[in-house]
């Protein structure tokens, strides 16, 4: 098997110095990543491409070989070929014969060459005399040089020739490792993901930090896209999965900041902490999600008054994307389903956020906030290989056991108190208490051990991942209320 791999057009327009370290890094890439299937594929680069040869005692790979070069930044187009010593023109016909005549029966076609080097006929040469013999020799339909159904490609570089039998094409981008890297904040939703995987096509060496709202499978969920996308297109380096707790500092701030502005605290939170593990990594820029007026906190006012907290740069490669386009790149690169199923967990619930939040409000705000319980979650964040985090996922959990009528179990509310007030669950018969989400970990605890509790929230999302987070830590007596319909 041999692959011709041609490099993304900004690198071929770079500087020589830029070019040669760009297209050497895809070559280190592209070994490393090979590697893994067999070491007995070869690399070999030049000035103008990379060339991929695997002996035939692996054509077995070739489908895991071509999976590879789809999906590693920097690679513009990649060609399967057999490559032959270049003859005569008669050579070159008789070479192209038997691997592209039996494909034009009943079609259309045309001959394309491209040619580097000095020879002894042009390029339109080649074309009609290799078109005429398919024409003459084989059932095609005939020579059609405009949308004809099949295009022959022919490559002749100096005394090589290539028959070209497919065309792939690449990520594009740069190859990873060629920029600086930076720290993602994922929530395993479709923005954040999306915005990592195009820091990672840019070749930035993309590390992964996930604020942990509570909520075990939460926690897995991102774990696992998180792995899957840097194992589909950036395993050739190595990169971080750091785990900020932060369930103390939201219950901090739905306790002692503002309605309207918790929102925008919560994001200077996370942008404090944010910066702190980008300085213990060595990292200078962070990379968000976020796209204008997609929510409350992401008008430009917020924006401006969240990136105040911190002189570390923060990246936003959605800022001007749609929904629509976002949700269609998380389709085309494979996350589409984990997004869609992802149990997000929204922590912080304003009735009305503002949207042009003033820095002396938030200031204010802050002031009442303990900052040692944000110290404290940013010492208990949890640094892992990206290459390890699958061990988790690996855990026994069981199963959330989820009912439509509460029976004898005792039902815990577990809305924000604002939620609670506006629409209170009303039971006949059924035994109610309300404890705020944020605060059910420690107050589960004091609740009798031998009465069965179920959870409730209005979708059911955020009282599946308390159950499991309380099933976690050893607690049988747990499950979820989820109603067939409103019964309140």
């Amino acid at each position: 098997m041999h692959f011709v791999v041609k490099f993304f057009p900004e690198i071929t327009i770079k500087s020589n110095p830029v070019r040669k370290r760009m297209s050497r890094q895809l070559a280190d890439n592209l070994r490393k990543l090979l590697r893994q299937l067999d070491d007995r594929i070869k690399v070999q680069k030049d000035w103008e491409k990379i060339e991929v040869i695997a002996p035939d005692a692996v054509s077995h790979l070739s489908e895991r070989i071509e999976e590879v070069l789809a999906h590693t930044p920097g690679i513009a187009n990649f060609a399967r070929v057999q490559q032959f010593p270049l003859g005569d023109l008669d050579d070159i016909y008789q070479k192209t014969l038997p691997i592209w005549g039996p494909q034009l029966a009943g079609k259309t076609f045309c001959v394309r060459v491209k040619r580097t080097g000095k020879h002894d006929f042009q390029s339109l040469d080649v074309e009609q005399y290799v078109g005429g013999g398919l024409n003459t020799n084989t059932q095609a339909a005939g020579v059609k040089l405009k949308n004809p159904d099949v295009t022959v490609k022919l490559e002749i570089r100096h005394d090589k020739l290539n028959v070209i039998e497919e065309l792939h094409q690449g990520l594009g981008g740069f190859p990873l490792g060629t920029q600086d890297p930076v720290l993602s904040l994922v929530s395993g939703g479709f923005d954040s993901i999306v915005a990592s995987y195009l820091t990672m096509k840019r070749g930035i060496r993309t590390h992964f930090l996930f604020f942990n709202l509570g909520g075990r499978q939460h926690e897995l969920g991102v774990k696992e896209v998180a792995f899957y996308l840097w194992n589909k297109y950036g395993a050739s380096h190595r990169v971080k999965f750091i785990t900020v707790p932060f369930d103390e500092v939201v219950a901090e701030i739905l306790e002692q900041v503002d309605d309207s502005y918790m929102g925008v605290t919560l994001k200077r939170m996370m942008l404090r902490a944010a910066s702190a593990v980008a300085k213990e990594l060595e990292v200078d820029a962070v990379v968000t999600g976020e796209a204008i007026a997609q929510v409350s906190s992401q008008t430009l006012k917020n924006l401006s008054v969240i990136d105040s907290v911190t002189d570390t740069l923060v990246l936003r490669p959605l800022i001007t994307s749609d929904k629509t386009d976002i949700i269609r790149t998380a389709r085309e690169i494979g996350t589409e389903e984990f997004a869609a199923n992802m149990p997000e967990y929204c922590g912080v619930i304003s009735v009305k956020p503002t949207t042009r939040a003033k820095m002396e409000k938030v200031e204010h705000e802050e002031t009442r906030f303990d900052f040692t319980v944000l110290d404290r979650a940013i010492g208990n964040r949890v640094m892992q290989n990206i290459d390890e985090v699958m061990q988790d996922l690996g855990e026994d959990t069981p199963p959330v056991d989820i009912v439509t009528e509460p029976g004898s179990a005792t039902v815990i509310d577990i809305r924000h108190p604002t939620e609670e007030e506006v629409n209170p669950l009303e039971l006949d018969g059924v035994e109610v208490e309300t404890i705020p989400f944020y605060r059910l970990s420690t107050a589960f605890q004091k609740l009798e051990k031998e009465k069965h509790y179920l959870l409730y929230c209005e979708r059911g999302v955020m009282s599946q991942l308390h159950a499991s987070h309380l099933l976690d830590e050893g607690y049988r007596n747990v499950g979820v209320f989820r109603p067939e319909k409103s019964k309140h």
